[in-house]
């Protein structure tokens, strides 16, 4: 199968993504060409790296590549300042240079928690993606937000760091859970919904086939997202406007994170599929789009096997007002309002700072009443 390269546009800080089945095999190859010396320091979590560390490093050893290895734990509690302080300190007993490559190894955890590390280790040094979950491949591999979460909330504390390289290889997909892989569908549904009902329409199609496993079609879906993401990240690359629209649902998602304690219960893209049927039902609420397009959605995001109501998160949640006031800490509050991503229907959404106060708490009881 070919590569598929999609070019992030960003002047003297562009970069490739590269998809493929087998990248992995290839990543010496591939990463030759940035090293002045031949040696890389990786760093990956216990899952990744009981799967997949020996053959990434038998890979850049064919290629004359000197690696070194830490492991850390799996999960977003590793997104926190000890694991980061961990990692600082160890690349900094690797005697990493400024001109020498770090590798994030892993899913979304580790590419931010690494690419934050990168950027602040001797002032910034460069740093390889190769994420290893859906996830990470089609969204937090690519565009340069990087950071760790706070007791406040999700992702309050990082930097823009844009990566020299981003390998997504398609076949590492095949090893994660089915839950692992459907958070990850989450992001690539929401692709469509932001900005391209083509794709939404081909998702409808085609994603029963992609869950089971279809590599073609995993590559498509991944080519695809990243190309969408990639074209809003040139034109915004720090989020002052248009890339905030990446944001559709991660203003209920990261309160619902956070009101689940960042754990197993709610995984990232589960609540972003959440995230996104609520903004979907936000909007219809404020006579933005018809009824059709949120029971559309949720159509969908059921057909998957996925969570799609607030209803479907195990466990005690806070009350609406609770809710609301964890909205308050997120990233996207300018001027102390929310700022919500809203749609006027499949594939047209837009950002709003006009949202009334009364109308989110309304949804949000409502949403709660079906539990």
């Amino acid at each position: 199968m070919q590569t598929d390269i999609v070019r992030v546009a960003l002047g003297s800080r562009s970069y490739d993504v590269r998809i493929a089945d087998g990248l992995i095999d290839k990543a010496g190859a591939e990463i030759a060409p940035f090293l002045p010396r031949r040696r890389v320091a990786i760093v990956t979590d216990e899952n990744v790296g009981a799967l997949h560390l020996a053959r990434l490093q038998a890979a850049l050893s064919e290629a004359g590549i000197e690696s070194t290895a830490l492991t850390l734990p799996a999960g977003e509690g590793t997104k926190s300042w000890p694991h980061f302080s961990r990692c600082v300190e160890w690349l900094l007993d690797q005697k990493v240079e400024r001109k020498d490559l770090v590798i994030a190894f892993g899913g979304g955890v580790i590419g931010d928690l690494v690419g934050f590390a990168a950027s602040v280790l001797r002032r910034g040094v460069g740093f390889v993606q190769i994420p290893t979950s859906l996830l990470a491949q089609v969204d937090s591999s690519v565009g340069g937000k990087t950071g760790i979460n706070a007791p406040q909330g999700k992702n309050l504390i990082g930097a823009f760091h844009q990566p020299r390289l981003v390998l997504a290889d398609i076949g590492l997909l095949g090893t994660l859970t089915a839950r692992d892989f459907l958070s990850g569908y989450g992001e690539v549904a929401k692709y469509g919904l932001l900005g391209d009902d083509v794709f939404f329409n081909w998702l409808e199609q085609n994603g029963p086939a992609l869950a089971r496993g279809d590599v073609a079609l995993r590559q498509y879906a991944v080519r695809r997202s990243v190309e969408m993401k990639a074209e809003i990240v040139a034109r915004d690359e720090t989020e002052e406007g248009d890339r905030a629209l990446l944001n559709l649902g991660h203003t209920f998602c990261h309160a619902l994170e956070k009101a689940t304690g960042f754990g197993d219960r709610l995984l990232h893209g589960e609540g972003v599929a959440v995230g996104c049927a609520l903004a979907f039902e936000l909007s219809m609420r404020l006579g933005l789009c018809s009824q059709e397009a949120p029971s559309r959605v949720r159509a969908h995001l059921r057909a998957m096997g996925m969570k799609v109501d607030i209803a479907d998160i195990a466990g005690d949640l806070p009350d609406a007002e609770t809710l609301l006031d964890l909205m308050g800490q997120d990233k996207k509050v300018v001027d102390g309002k929310l700022r919500f991503v809203l749609a006027r229907g499949i594939g047209d959404s837009f950002v709003s700072g006009d949202v009334p106060r009364d109308v989110v708490l309304g949804l949000l009881q409502h949403a709660l009443r079906g539990r």
